[in-house]
């Protein structure tokens, strides 16, 4: 055999072991996110889980957790209390997607919540109360409102779409779905929006600011 049909056989076989490797690797990759989302579609499935169980697989995509994990998690000020506030906003109630659910509804979360976990009546759960309440059989009661958006758009848009359709591979040209368009969409508004403020803070006067009946006319 002479020296180049030798270099192309051993460059030949370098190539398809190297294109084997990569193409092992990503499928590992794409394995394990596979098993990762059906995990957490078997805890959202599962016909005992509760609403808790569903909020943490399905919006923070852990399906193993104990009561006081939870707790902090949604201890949204570290104060080791839940307020009424904080009921609402682990229920969704904060996010744009809930605009319209009544008020009364609103109110029948936190009464719900209260009735199972408040035990001494002053309109707070502090994490004593939601581990002795947790411990005797007490549950996150489900309210139908979903399993409770309430991350930021960033924190939604990437636990909800960008998770579960891209990875670190992806690319700008491949954001095409619709989630996408419209998630960059609206950081596209809130930079003009930005850019148009600064702009304004840096003008003396604001004519635009100013009542007709101020204004100078020629």
């Amino acid at each position: 055999m002479h020296f180049p049909t030798i270099l192309r056989y051993t460059t030949t076989l370098l190539l398809t072991l190297t294109t084997s490797v990569t193409a092992h690797g990503a499928h590992n990759q794409q394995q394990q996110q596979q098993q990762q989302q059906q995990q957490q579609q078997q805890a959202i499935q599962t016909d005992d889980a509760d609403w808790a169980t569903r909020h943490m697989a399905e919006e923070h995509h852990i399906s193993s957790f104990d009561p006081a994990s939870f707790f902090t998690l949604h201890d949204y000020d570290s104060s080791r209390t839940w307020t009424a506030d904080e009921i609402r906003r682990t229920y969704g109630l904060d996010d744009e997607s809930a605009r319209s659910v009544s008020q009364e509804k609103r109110d029948e979360v936190v009464r719900g919540v209260l009735g199972v976990f408040d035990r001494d009546g002053d309109g707070l759960v502090s994490r004593g109360e939601w581990m002795e309440g947790w411990a005797r059989g007490g549950r996150m009661p489900d309210f139908g409102l979903g399993t409770g958006h309430h991350g930021d758009d960033e924190y939604e848009y990437e636990i909800h779409h960008f998770e579960k359709f891209h990875d670190e591979n992806t690319k700008e040209e491949d954001l095409i779905h619709p989630e996408d368009i419209a998630h960059f969409k609206k950081h596209d508004m809130e930079a003009d929006e930005d850019e148009r403020q600064q702009k304004l803070d840096r003008m003396p006067i604001v004519e635009s600011n100013i009542p007709q009946k101020f204004r100078r006319t020629p």
